[in-house]
């Protein structure tokens, strides 16, 4: 099964002034195509921070997902960051650069050295297409390198990204809603889980008086297997008289 880590990169996420959208949708996407996120990680605009985090998630995982910090400004160090960390040079890419020249003379704004800068690509790198806003990410390895904001990131992920991403059975999930805290149910949980290794099995308390409970979703790829799993589970909540609902 292939896998993913995704890092979202800007200050302005961990500042609490903005925030994260695109690791959900990025995680959303891998669930249909079959490819298990793994971890999430959300990093400040600093070169040595982002070298380290690349670098180690590449190892890790079939895919790394990276958005933000590719655009004109002085705190955008991405690019640089990620070719230092494959040690590639930086230049303008000529198709880049072509993209960018047809997109400004369509538009009121002047191309100048600030916005060229999103037209430098590390050497090697394939360009991921952007339909928004024409400037261009770019693929080295196995790092996929997207704008942050989520409305261009979503169009060059859909348009460009996922169509080459090899899929599989797409993760779907089960719900039972149990009228009981967690805690009081915890050792059914478990044993679900141990029962059915091949699925994940996750308990998420609720708490809105005098509706208290927990959700309990069971996630994977074989849907005979998920069934199985839940109607295991809710004949141990009926046989300790536990009221559970099921939510289709």
């Amino acid at each position: 099964m292939e896998n993913a880590g995704i890092i979202i990169i800007g200050n302005e996420i961990l500042s609490g002034r903005t925030l994260d959208r695109n690791s959900n949708y990025i995680s959303d996407r891998c669930s249909k195509a079959g490819i298990k996120v793994i971890e999430v990680r959300i990093v400040e605009d600093d070169i040595k921070v982002i070298i380290k985090n690349v670098i180690n998630f590449s190892k890790k995982f079939t895919h790394v997902f990276v958005t933000g910090g590719i655009g004109p400004t002085h705190d955008d160090k991405t690019t640089e960051a990620i070719a230092s960390a494959f040690k590639r040079k930086i230049q303008v890419n000529k198709k880049a650069k072509r993209l960018l020249v047809t997109h400004y003379k369509k538009s009121n704004l002047e191309l100048n050295e600030n916005r060229m800068k999103m037209a430098k690509i590390p050497l090697g790198a394939r360009l991921i297409l952007n339909p928004v806003s024409a400037a261009p990410g770019f693929k080295i390895k196995n790092v996929w390198v997207m704008a942050g904001v989520p409305k261009i990131m979503q169009g060059m992920f859909a348009s460009y990204v996922e169509p080459k991403l090899k899929k599989s059975k797409a993760f779907i999930s089960k719900e039972i809603i149990v009228y009981k805290p967690e805690g009081d149910i915890a050792d059914l949980v478990e044993e679900t889980q141990n029962q059915y290794l091949e699925l994940d099995v996750g308990s998420y308390p609720f708490y809105n008086p005098p509706n208290v409970g927990t959700n309990i979703i069971i996630r994977g790829q074989n849907d005979s297997l998920l069934s199985k799993a839940r109607k295991y589970l809710t004949k141990k909540l009926k046989s300790k008289d536990i009221l559970y609902s099921i939510n289709e």
